[in-house]
């Protein structure tokens, strides 16, 4: 019998709307698994569900950590399994939500930064900066991005040097967060575990019309204010993707169709990790939206909850 629920999926796949139905009927709460929505004051740019969206749900974990804070996978992990305890103690399937992998696998405590979905593209990209500039240049972007694991790793150690930037890159967690974590154990949980996903050309319209929609809703004024309370690009909160592009159009160093494309891009490239990266979590039961329906998924869960 299940205990709990996990839905999963790329951004833009109709995660959170889901949840909150789901929720509602269930009676019970949702856990937030998305390492950018738990930041206050980033709301547009993570797409984070307002108070209206929320539709009177217990949502956990969401919007509760100062922008200028840093917080890992073993910070989530510790504070996320008692509230999901305590639901599951009190006769409630608490739902967890979210794109973040190494939230979702912290949770089902299998997890190694040496199983990480390896990304030729971006090695290729990394040893060319080598090349160009060299390796201390590449050393640099290390120290920026994850200044704990740049510390153990020597400078003209390029492998290992790329490759923690690469474990950023594609999971948006540092290396040092995830290197203490349990692994190959049992799970505390029995979860009824979903992924979603959209036919790849429906997938990426969606994403295309959610960065418009960020924009026309004020991203651009967003990180303004986040500058100003002395939020920058070296909190790790500003590494997200739509809010390092605006800087960079703030800081006129590319122009606003410049940023949006750039931030559509990535945002397409990430959510290309995210099915990579969910495709290895075992017993998930997929649903393609481009052929099935929200209710269809929500049908689906009451059924074997009930079980």
């Amino acid at each position: 019998m299940f205990d709990s629920i996990i839905i999963l999926g790329p951004t833009a796949s109709g995660k959170t709307s889901i949840s909150i139905k789901l929720a509602k009927l269930l009676n019970t709460e949702i856990i937030n698994a998305d390492s950018m929505q738990i930041y206050k004051n980033l709301n547009i740019g993570t797409a984070k569900p307002s108070k209206s969206e929320q539709d009177g749900i217990k949502h956990n974990l969401l919007d509760f950590v100062e922008p200028n804070k840093e917080f890992s996978v073993e910070q989530y992990r510790e504070l996320a399994l008692p509230i999901i305890k305590n639901l599951i103690n009190n006769k409630k399937v608490p739902i967890i939500v979210g794109g973040t992998g190494f939230y979702i696998e912290s949770l089902l405590n299998n997890y190694s930064y040496g199983k990480s979905t390896k990304n030729i593209e971006i090695r290729e990209k990394y040893n060319k900066l080598a090349l160009d500039y060299g390796n201390e240049y590449v050393y640099n972007i290390l120290k920026k991005i994850d200044p704990v694991s740049a510390e153990k790793i020597h400078s003209n150690d390029l492998k290992r040097v790329i490759r923690a930037i690469e474990i950023f890159d594609t999971t948006g967690i540092k290396k040092s967060e995830i290197s203490t974590m349990q692994t190959n154990s049992k799970s505390p949980l029995n979860p009824l575990i979903i992924a979603l996903n959209w036919n790849r050309d429906e997938l990426y319209e969606r994403i295309n019309k959610r960065v418009n929609i960020m924009l026309e809703n004020g991203l651009i004024n967003e990180v303004k204010d986040l500058l100003k309370l002395g939020i920058n690009s070296n909190n790790q909160c500003m590494q997200g993707i739509g809010y390092k592009e605006i800087v960079l159009y703030l800081e006129n160093k590319l122009s606003l169709t410049e940023a949006t494309e750039l931030i559509k891009q990535s945002t397409r490239r990430y959510a290309k990790r995210q099915i990579t990266w969910f495709k290895r979590i075992q017993n998930a039961v997929w649903f393609n939206l481009s052929l099935s329906s929200q209710e269809d998924v929500i049908k689906y869960c009451l059924n074997e909850i009930k079980k």
